[in-house]
């Protein structure tokens, strides 16, 4: 038997959510063969990570530089992945595309890492997690001026708990846009915060999460704007079938001397079946007074209206729901800028509607 980890209760409120009893039965699954996932990326840089060590052979990293660093995090989940790790360190004005493929053969897999762009670098990065057990990472992000990250993370494990930690900070004029797919039968706690810590700069995070018989997926997500002329934009959508649960807690913070800040959220959650459950938590924190910042949070069913019509043109009532929901998914992970990805992505939520409706 793994031994019981100390972790967050539903007493604090931060976790009030979260399903810390099915993490912990993810670390007692039984070991498979770890099952690597196909590329996605063309022509990038790929680094596998086994049961949170990273695997060098499987490992293609060409001209990364890759150095080991020590990690720690206050985080309740992040501080198990904390310790020694990896850093990337991506130099001025350069051009990188990374995919990192996280496999998981069962019970721990921890992988820390810190992920620093000098100024005006690009990186494109798409992130894969596979396998059973508790795939658990912190990753630390420093953008500098003028920085750019476009990333999708693609969570399609196939059993048993995925925590992820994202710590971001964004310097004067950068950007960072992140996608999430949780179309996996996993459990799921995707945790952020992120610091616009200069002036102009840019944030885009969201993603869909889709889940059906007992399963629990939750996003919980703080975007703080310290300087002026920040703009952030959070879009989750929450799909739940059968008996289900998906929770989506998102806030902004506006400090005071971050004036001209513009904070939009959108959460909204598609009950599949009345006896699921969507939890929304939208949370605004403005202490500036010159600021545009707005939140929605809807729940509700398939629009009937629309299902009789497309029934009435011939279309079957199992695919006029899928092609409904497909739509609704289809507003987070169409903000996926690469088209070979943003495909890969819409076949995971397909095949995942497939065995659904």
């Amino acid at each position: 038997m793994t031994t019981v980890l100390d972790l967050p209760t539903s007493r604090d409120e931060a976790f009030r959510w979260a399903d810390m009893a099915g993490l912990q039965a993810a670390r007692d699954l039984p070991v498979a063969a770890p099952r690597l996932p196909e590329p996605i990326l063309t022509d990038a840089a790929r680094l596998v990570f086994v049961d949170g060590q990273l695997d060098r052979q499987a490992s293609t990293p060409g001209d990364l530089a890759i150095t080991p660093a020590s990690i720690s995090s206050d985080h309740r989940l992040a501080r198990h992945a904390a310790g020694e790790g990896h850093a990337i360190t991506l130099a001025p004005r350069s051009v990188t595309r990374l995919e990192i493929a996280r496999v998981n053969a069962g019970g721990d897999g921890q992988t820390p890492l810190v992920i620093t762009l000098g100024e005006d670098a690009v990186l494109t990065l798409v992130e894969s997690f596979t396998g059973a057990g508790w795939s658990n990472t912190l990753t630390r992000f420093d953008l500098g001026e003028g920085a750019r990250v476009m990333r999708a993370v693609r969570i399609v494990q196939d059993a048993g708990f995925v925590s992820t930690r994202d710590e971001v900070m964004i310097a004067q004029a950068a950007s960072f846009v992140s996608v999430a797919l949780g179309a996996t039968a996993a459990g799921t706690r995707l945790d952020a915060a992120l610091t616009l810590n200069g002036e102009g700069a840019y944030a885009e995070l969201g993603g869909a999460l889709l889940t059906r018989d007992e399963q629990r997926q939750e996003c919980a997500v703080r975007v703080r704007h310290a300087h002026p002329n920040g703009q952030s934009h959070q879009l989750w959508r929450a799909v739940a079938a059968e008996r289900s649960t998906v929770s989506l807690a998102a806030a902004v913070e506006v400090a005071r001397d971050a004036q001209k800040t513009d904070g939009e959220q959108s959460l909204r959650g598609l009950l599949l079946h009345r006896t699921a459950t969507v939890n929304l938590k939208p949370e605004l924190e403005i202490f500036a007074d010159d600021v545009k910042c707005a939140h929605g949070a809807t729940v509700g069913e398939l629009d009937a209206r629309a299902l009789f019509y497309m029934q009435s043109r011939g279309i079957s009532a199992g695919r006029a729901k899928a092609l409904l929901t497909r739509a609704f998914v289809a507003d987070a992970i169409d903000r996926i800028g690469d088209e070979g990805v943003r495909a890969v992505f819409a076949a995971d939520a397909d095949t995942w509607l497939e065995r659904t409706l």
